[in-house]
């Protein structure tokens, strides 16, 4: 048998137990089948011949290839939990992994845009004013304003949109509710009045213009041009979007744990890195209005 039935257990294992998303499957797939590939493990049989040494040749070949720590320790991660995996189930009798240690990970604040690249005006000017642009203009309104995710946002129905807030179904299925504003309330009521127009089954608040389901790299494309268009920054993802909601509300006074249930991060420590921008801003404001701050 090949390691792939093995690899599939594992796979069905995660997402009926641990629910992970279809995104991390594939990651968790993609990065055991490259472990195979090196190892040149052929068989079930072939699992017990995986050493410690085996695995940081790995490692030291994932750095040669110049990935940043950060994918090597996802890569580790991964092959860690499916290792884990099979002793509980009698595959292998011993962890090669317990010697190995993890790259240092180099802290990198997330990037944000300025309040004044995301003024409500520019972004109406910027697209048309047709039933695409006006979805799109809804997309980086509710992304700014709401801090969700991307896949969060392309599988936001209808009905959870209330008169103030959205339910959300984040990471593992877990449900959390975020506060809309009045504004943000009618601007998405305007769209759903003009989505009505479009012959569609799907009980999604954003589709296509020929009814079918929104997908990532559309979502990504929109962000993209908009934010080539308005900034400088090195990174122009959706996730950005998702940053500069957080360093927002960070620096106009949000606590952190009320950051961490919008966000719906599983723990504080995800959160607490948007503390770093936020003293950034009161070092400004420091610097400015105390008589011993101010610079020369």
């Amino acid at each position: 048998m090949a390691p792939f039935f093995v690899l599939e257990s594992f796979l069905q294992f995660l997402l009926a137990e641990k629910r992970f998303s279809k995104h991390t499957l594939t990651a968790y797939e993609n990065d055991i089948k490259q472990f195979f590939d090196f190892s040149q493990i052929d068989s079930d049989q072939s699992l017990v011949e995986i050493n410690h040494q085996l695995v940081r040749s790995w490692v030291v070949t994932l750095v040669d290839q110049g990935l940043v720590s950060k994918t090597i320790n996802r890569k580790i991660s991964s092959l860690r939990t499916f290792v884990k995996w099979c002793q509980a189930n009698n595959y292998i009798h011993h962890n090669p992994l317990k010697k190995i240690v993890a790259p240092k990970i180099s802290k990198k604040l997330p990037q944000f845009i300025k309040e004044s690249d995301l003024k409500e005006s520019t972004i109406v000017d910027f697209f048309k004013d047709d039933f695409n642009g006006l979805r799109n203009q809804l997309i980086i309104e509710v992304l700014y304003q709401t801090g969700i995710r991307l896949s969060e946002l392309v599988n936001l129905k209808i009905n959870n949109i209330q008169e103030e807030s959205i339910k959300v179904l984040g990471k593992r299925n877990k449900e959390r509710i975020i506060p809309i504003s009045y504004e943000l309330r009618l601007k998405i009521q305007v769209f759903i009045t003009l989505r009505e127009s479009i012959s569609t089954d799907l009980d999604l608040l954003f589709i296509l213009e020929n009814g079918k389901k929104i997908y990532d790299r559309l979502v990504y494309r929109i962000i993209n041009t908009y934010l080539s268009f308005e900034t400088n920054l090195e990174k122009k993802s959706p996730h950005v979007l998702r940053h500069t909601f957080a360093t927002h509300m960070m620096n106009n006074g949000a606590g952190l744990e009320v950051l961490k249930d919008l966000l719906g991060h599983a723990n504080l420590s995800a959160t607490q890195v948007y503390t770093h921008n936020s003293f950034s801003q009161l070092n400004n404001i420091y610097s400015q209005a105390h008589p011993r701050g101010q610079k020369k």
